[in-house]
């Protein structure tokens, strides 16, 4: 994350907060409050694809139609992040925050009083609209409020793992949810969590703000969701009417439209969005398309593991998210792991072993099998974990490296953007999938999509030996 753009994983310039220093107790509480938020905003990433069969049988709607309550709040959060983190360096990070955990709770208590999908949907990115204003924002006040390095150190440590667990607890989590209390408490479980952290947040945060804030880009940043969502749409509803009707074509179209002046718009702006010139250096541009593919992986193998278990085999939700303990395990396990490597070895060498063990672990699930052993298919899991878990460090430490201080903020911003498109776009590619199957072949079916995660990790192959090239 960063004070200037508004990233996830990278700690920006240092800025000072207003008022006293807090005192090392009140900055455990500060810091455990900013990573609760965080927590909220990568479990709802993933803890609504459990639920997802659910929601579509109790609305009526199909694949294509739940499709969009996930990829709505991606899709928003994406476009969202960079400004959500120039709104904090402006107005105040402590008041953005503040602001952001209210809109998040609010849409929690709509999605779950939702009555229609539509309106399920609209809460959803109002959902993701308070989460670009968390995720952003939570890491920066840890930076203003922990000035010592050592400190500062263990506390980022601290962040990535709660991020990266709270990606692989939401399946976990949400299948218990969801068998015991139904679809609705995957987002009432947010509201007493949103609760504590306002309290926290308004009686103990100091406020902080940028020295020198980067003025907004709202053109450009219309431009990126336009973008953004147009792509998802096509990718959505394609499978379903078939690629060649007009609603996909005009997807795709506006697409390229939106690119092509969101290129042309932000080469001519003192202060872009996205500064282009970052993607003249070979390896940050490797690194945001690895990290674009990582998490399209990830959605994907969450979305094939939904429905191939819970409609393909007829799996109770709690059998479903606990079938996804080994790949929470491999990320929570392997995610230090790769930091240390990278110490001492640099980021090719967790890159590569990362995405080899997701090739292979993706590659042990493509052969169509009828019954496929609980055991098997665990242990893909637990190689596809590992291989998540040690890619997204490399992915950062590498888009940050060789640019000058000043810059890694904004580089690691456009790089946790790069994750959440590949989420949409995942959550997307993985239900068009599933959407045209019969239940029954489910799991004979979903070979195709073994297959993308698997591409995913040999394209993150091809970014390990660029990286090894280049140092």
């Amino acid at each position: 994350m960063t004070v200037a753009g508004g990233g996830a994983d990278t700690p920006g310039a240092g800025v000072p907060a207003v008022g006293s220093a807090p005192t090392p107790g009140r900055r455990i509480v500060i810091v455990a409050t900013a990573m609760l938020s965080m927590f909220l905003v990568g479990l709802d990433t993933t803890i609504v694809n459990i639920g997802m069969p659910a929601i579509a049988h109790a609305f009526g709607t199909d694949t294509r139609g739940v499709a969009w309550v996930v990829d709505a709040y991606t899709i928003v959060l994406a476009g969202l992040l960079i400004t959500g983190g120039a709104l904090a360096d402006r107005f105040g990070r402590k008041r953005v925050f503040l602001i952001g955990l209210a809109v998040f709770g609010i849409a929690s208590l709509l999605c779950a009083f939702a009555p229609t999908a539509p309106l399920l949907v609209a809460a959803r990115a109002l959902q993701g609209v308070g989460a670009s204003m968390l995720n952003p924002v939570a890491l920066a006040i840890i930076v203003s409020v922990v000035t010592d390095p050592a400190e500062r150190a263990r506390a980022i440590g601290m962040w990535s793992s709660v991020f990266g667990l709270s990606m692989a607890a939401g399946p976990i989590l949400g299948g218990v949810l969801v068998e015991h209390l139904g679809w609705e408490s995957l987002f009432w479980i947010n509201v007493p969590v949103i609760v504590l952290a306002l309290v926290l947040t308004a009686a103990l945060v100091p406020e902080s703000r940028a020295a020198a804030p980067r003025p907004l880009d709202l053109p450009g940043q219309a431009l990126l969701i336009v973008a953004v969502g147009a792509a998802v749409a096509a990718l959505i509803e394609g499978p379903e009417l078939g690629w060649g009707s007009p609603i996909p074509q005009l997807g795709f179209a506006i697409t390229a439209a939106a690119a092509v002046a969101f290129v042309l718009l932000e080469r001519r702006r003192a202060h872009p969005l996205i500064d282009l010139a970052l993607f003249r250096q070979p390896a940050f541009t490797l690194a945001v398309l690895g990290a674009v593919a990582a998490f399209m992986a990830t959605t994907v193998v969450l979305i094939l593991n939904t429905y191939s278990l819970q409609q393909g085999r007829g799996w109770t939700a709690v059998a479903t998210g606990a079938m996804v303990l080994p790949l929470a395990l491999g990320i929570i396990v392997c995610a230090p792991i790769a930091g240390a490597l990278i110490g001492r070895r640099g980021p090719a060498l967790p890159l590569g072993l990362g995405a080899a063990s997701i090739v292979i672990g993706a590659g042990l699930l493509i052969p169509p099998l009828a019954e496929p052993p609980v055991a098997y298919v665990g242990g893909a899991y637990l190689l596809i974990g590992v291989g998540f878990g040690l890619v997204n460090a490399p992915i950062t430490n590498t888009a940050v490296s060789g640019l000058p201080p000043e810059r890694a903020g904004v580089a690691s911003a456009v790089t946790s953007t790069g994750r959440q498109v590949g989420a949409a776009i995942g959550i997307a590619l993985g239900s068009g999938i599933v959407a045209t199957q019969d239940p029954a072949a489910l799991v004979e079916a979903v070979w195709p999509g073994w297959l993308l995660v698997a591409l995913c990790g040999a394209f993150l192959l091809v970014v390990a030996a660029s990286v090894r090239r280049t140092r």
